[in-house]
């Protein structure tokens, strides 16, 4: 029978540890093998002819010498799994980064009440009240302009402004960014449309920007006065209270009376067949 040279160094169930710890990450092996091996080495005197039992500094010796080794091992192999990732639907390469969802701030909450600061102007003629309700809505804004100037882009005659969609236009021409939008009712407006009126009147006036609204028949302020106007008018909302349930509205038709507040859903139900820009 052919001798085994290493039978003498390491027992039998020391052999079945070291197989075992090969198939261990890289670190581990080696912080295994130095361990086994020191342990080998205090009882290799044990199973041989001499009985001397290596003094213990001998043994930190050789543990302190293999910890730079191990080491750097470690460090492999904390690199290899902090190596980038590579995403199998895009081929993307990527290094761990951190969850947009959970590092980008809140959007801070809007003011339960806020008023622009306007310069509030009449309407110059009996069909200008498109013009002048566009003018109000940007005076809020800072942007100076004149009815005259407006009533051009607007493509308003003597039958008045055709439709939000012209004060949308012409508003996003005169603001940065492009930030309005045009929101049209069919009839009754619904629930949704309520709620939507009420969320695009807080984000516009957040953003000091004056919303306007193309309305049309009779609706009734919170102090109890009436505004009728059959054939269809243009106003400008330049402040809210109570989350936006409540707008405050100045109205060309009148210096008399150049503002009043209303509640949404009114505001909402005199726009019906109509629209608004926000």
């Amino acid at each position: 029978m052919q001798h085994d040279p290493t039978s003498r160094l390491f027992p039998h169930h020391l052999k079945r540890q070291l197989r075992r710890l090969v198939t261990e990450r890289p670190y581990q092996v080696v912080v295994g093998s130095a361990a086994a091996l020191v342990f080998a080495t205090g009882t290799a005197a044990l199973t041989g002819n001499e009985r001397h039992v290596p003094a213990p500094q001998q043994s930190s010796a050789a543990v302190a010498e293999a910890a730079p080794r191990l080491n750097e091992v470690a460090t492999r192999g904390q690199a290899r799994l902090a190596a980038p990732r590579t995403d199998h639907n895009s081929g993307e390469r990527t290094w761990g980064r951190p969850d947009p969802d959970l590092t980008r701030r809140a959007a801070p909450k809007p003011p339960s009440t806020k008023i622009l600061s306007y310069d509030y102007q009449a309407q110059t003629t009996y069909y200008n009240c498109g013009p002048a309700a566009v003018r109000n809505a940007l005076s809020a804004a800072g942007v100076e302009t004149t009815q005259d100037e407006l009533a051009g882009p607007l493509g308003t005659t003597e039958v008045g402004t055709n439709s939000v969609r012209d004060t949308t236009r012409v508003l996003n021409r005169m603001v940065k960014g492009d930030p309005y939008r045009t929101r049209l009712f069919d009839s009754t407006p619904s629930r949704a449309q309520i709620d939507r009126l009420q969320a695009d009147v807080v984000d516009a006036i957040t953003d000091k920007r004056g919303v306007v609204v193309n309305v049309a028949g009779s609706a009734t302020d919170t102090a109890g006065g009436w505004h009728s106007f059959p054939g269809g008018h243009y106003i400008a909302v330049v402040g809210y209270k109570n989350d936006g349930r409540t707008v405050q509205i100045a109205d060309s038709a009148d210096p008399s009376l150049p503002q009043y507040w209303m509640s949404t859903i009114e505001l909402a139900n005199w726009i019906a067949t109509r629209g608004y820009s926000a």
